[in-house]
């Protein structure tokens, strides 16, 4: 049994909906399931009865919510608590693929830093540092997100997409001429098919849907190849090498921009996590012009 199946447990009991809770929560729907599964073989109880359209409190899962709730509070207190005791406790960051390569220098002199070696999607590593499993992190989280989970977001950076295609035609290629691949594994590619979607109710482009994890790697290539226009790239790909039969094109009217924040909690008490935070973050320039999402923290309200 773990402190983070019983939030998950607390949230279908309020929401009594799987599909609502695992929004709130920011998880994929089955996971949650197998989650309150998984607690209820531990408890050696049911905790909830579902069928296919209602989901209701067993009398034990009932009896439990207001017990779960005071040991949640509790181990929100003692965390507090142990935060304030720790001062020389190094400072956790979690990332997805990418960190700026100066990082230790930045934070040189004011903390010890804790580079956390579980490489996870961008809402999994800021829901760990929501439930204080990270100090900090590095990801892409949309405002609504980072305001549910409790959290600071601050610029760190940014990529500027572009579309691979077929050929040696390397000419700027408007968005709506171009395709974005959108995978069915929502665990591991949530924020990507976010954006990929928005982007393309935006622009027109086109949306191929992918069961393969093709997002990005060899299987990506091979979806380039079969496509009849250029495909945008995603941010984990910016950097991996293109074969020669393939090539890279940047994409104009607009021009994607894909944010990175550094994420912490809003009600962080440890000073080294705010210091180290806020030197890593110091002297970050602005973006310049280009499209986000309506949601990302750093696009104007309205604009």
């Amino acid at each position: 049994m773990e402190l983070r199946q019983l939030r998950y447990f607390l949230a279908v009991a309020d929401e009594l909906h799987f599909g609502r809770a695992a929004a709130r929560l920011l998880i994929a729907g089955p996971s949650l399931s197998q989650q309150i599964k998984a607690l209820e073989r531990d408890l050696g109880v049911a905790l909830f009865a579902r069928d296919r359209r209602t989901v209701a409190l067993t009398a034990a899962g009932a009896a439990l919510v207001p017990e779960v709730r005071a040991l949640l509070e509790r181990a929100d207190e003692l965390r507090r608590h142990a935060r304030q005791l720790s001062g020389s406790r190094p400072v956790r960051i979690g990332y997805v693929n990418w960190l700026p390569p100066d990082l230790t220098t930045r934070v040189a002199g004011v903390a010890q830093l804790y580079v956390d070696a579980w490489v996870v999607p961008s809402h999994q590593q800021a829901a760990r540092v929501a439930d204080g499993s990270l100090d900090l992190a590095v990801c892409w989280i949309r405002r609504a997100d980072a305001a549910q989970l409790g959290l600071k977001a601050q610029l760190l950076g940014a990529d500027r997409l572009y579309a691979v295609g077929v050929g040696s035609d390397a000419s700027p290629v408007r968005a709506e001429d171009i395709a974005v691949l959108v995978d069915d594994d929502v665990t591991s590619w949530q924020s990507w098919n976010d954006y990929a979607e928005e982007f393309a109710r935006d622009t027109g482009c086109k949306v191929r849907r992918i069961h393969n994890g093709a997002i990005t790697g060899p299987a990506f290539f091979d979806h380039v190849r079969v496509c009849t226009t250029p495909v945008l790239n995603s941010p984990k790909g910016q950097t991996t090498p293109l074969p020669p039969d393939l090539v890279a094109r940047p994409v104009i009217e607009p021009e994607p921009l894909w944010t990175w924040s550094l994420v912490r909690r809003e009600d962080e008490e440890r000073a080294d996590v705010v210091a180290a935070a806020d030197a890593i973050v110091r002297d970050v320039g602005d973006l310049g012009r280009g499209w986000l999402p309506a949601d990302d923290p750093y696009r104007a309200v309205g604009g």
